[in-house]
C-alpha cells in the first residue's frame, strides 16, 4: 500500500490471507435462517453502520427473495447495482465475493480476465457473504456496498460474528 492511499482515519489495511477467508466461512454458519434472523442481521447491520456514518446500502438474501434491505445516507442506486453483481457472484461459487476474487488474484489473474463471466452481471468485489445453514450449505447472502470492499467484506463479516456470538479468534 503506498503512504498516499492512508487516510488519517485508517490505518493501512492488511489483506487478509485465502486461510483467513475460508476459516471465516466454515466459522459463520447458521443453525437455521428464517424472516425473523433476516431483519435481526440486518438491523445490527444498519446499527453498525449508522454508529461508523458509512454510506451503505445493504441487502439480504434467501434463495431468490429479497428478504431486507435498507439505504444509508450517501449510499446511491449504483450500491444496489453492486450488491446485485456481488451477490451473483456468491449464489455461483458459493463463497464470499472478496474470497472469490482474492482466489483468481493468488493464481496471478483476475476475476475479469479469467472468469468467463459479463463483468456487469458478476463482480468478485467484497462485500457479500453467504448465508450457510448447517447440514445444508449457502441458502442466501448478506450484502453491503458503499465502503472499499475489503471494508465492506469486513463489516459483513462484524456483524455475522456478533450475531452468531461467533468469537473471532476460533
Amino acid at each position: 500500500m503506498h503512504h498516499s492511499q492512508i487516510t488519517p482515519k485508517f490505518a493501512p489495511e492488511i489483506t487478509p490471507s485465502i486461510e483467513e477467508l475460508e476459516a471465516q466461512e466454515r466459522r459463520l454458519v447458521f443453525r437455521q435462517f428464517t424472516y425473523d434472523d433476516a431483519w435481526a442481521l440486518g438491523s445490527l447491520l444498519v446499527e453498525l453502520a449508522r454508529e461508523r456514518q458509512a454510506p451503505v446500502a445493504i441487502d439480504i438474501h434467501r434463495a431468490c427473495q429479497q428478504l431486507f434491505h435498507a439505504a444509508l445516507p450517501g449510499s446511491t442506486p449504483d450500491n444496489d447495482a453492486w450488491i446485485a453483481r456481488k451477490r451473483r457472484v456468491v449464489e455461483r461459487y458459493g463463497s464470499a465475493s472478496y474470497l472469490v476474487g482474492a482466489r483468481f488474484r493468488a493464481k496471478g489473474t483476475t476475476f475479469e480476465e479469467s472468469s468467463r463471466l459479463d463483468p456487469d452481471v458478476y463482480a468478485a468485489h467484497g462485500g457479500s457473504f453467504p448465508v450457510t445453514v448447517e447440514n445444508v450449505g449457502v441458502i442466501g447472502s448478506v450484502t453491503v456496498s458503499g465502503l472499499p470492499q475489503l471494508q465492506d467484506h469486513r463489516l459483513v463479516v462484524e456483524a455475522l460474528e456478533r450475531f452468531l456470538d461467533v468469537d473471532a479468534q476460533n
